[in-house]
């Protein structure tokens, strides 16, 4: 297997992860201690974060794979500038997704068999402190500039289906403002952001099978590709 087509299988992992972790994730009324408990110390809550950080981690070794694969054309450095800014936006929200699942966890499990504790106050503290917030939004936002230029590269490349990176562009457009909605709209944001993240690996796939076959076997990922005219 050759470094693109290793890039979209890495999309299409996580594709499945960004399904799984709203479809897994428990949903309660968490604005309560009795929903914050049963959501919060439920056997899925760090599972279906979890999923969620490595999706985050897959995303950038995807785009890698594009940027080579579209290296050579006017496309090229706009696939770098996406590999860059969604690495460092993938570096910004892990800290909170892992204060998230295993922070509340604990908590939570905790508070479940001691009432003193305080278990709404101190998850506002974990997910409100100024520094979290400020590090998660801007990672989001960072995530959602990568993809938008990601999709840009795409468009532009003239090798790949020009559509194919618009819904995992507006997949991480929308990843922020879909935690302010229910919970179904939540699973059905992992089903579009899955289903462009699962298009985006199919083009790549076929792509890096293309420029195999047009190069007699040749690893595309080391020699530059001819824009299609």
């Amino acid at each position: 297997m050759n470094r693109i087509r290793f890039g979209a299988a890495t999309l299409a992992a996580a594709a499945a992860l960004f399904v799984l972790y709203p479809a897994l994730r428990p949903w309660h009324d968490e604005s309560t201690v009795a929903g914050a408990i049963a959501a919060m110390s439920a056997s899925t809550w760090v599972p279906s974060h979890v999923f969620a950080m490595i999706g985050f981690i897959l995303v950038p070794l995807g785009l890698l794979a594009l940027a080579q694969a579209v290296a050579g054309t006017r496309a090229g450095r706009t696939a770098v500038a996406a590999f860059v800014t969604s690495t460092v936006g993938a570096g910004l929200v892990l800290p909170y997704y892992g204060a998230e699942a295993f922070g509340l966890h604990a908590i939570a499990t905790r508070a479940a068999v001691d009432p003193q504790i305080d278990l709404l106050a101190l998850a506002d503290q974990v997910r409100y402190g100024p520094v979290a917030v400020a590090t998660f939004a801007a990672g989001l936002l960072a995530l959602a500039v990568g993809a938008t230029l990601a999709a840009v590269a795409v468009w532009r490349s003239d090798l790949l289906p020009r559509l194919s990176g618009v819904p995992f562009a507006l997949g991480f457009l929308l990843f922020l403002p879909q935690f302010f909605t229910p919970a179904a709209v939540r699973i059905g944001h992992g089903v579009l952001l899955g289903a462009g993240l699962l298009w985006l690996a199919a083009a790549l796939w076929q792509g890096a099978r293309a420029t195999a076959a047009d190069g007699h076997g040749a690893d595309p990922a080391r020699r530059p590709v001819t824009p299609a005219r």
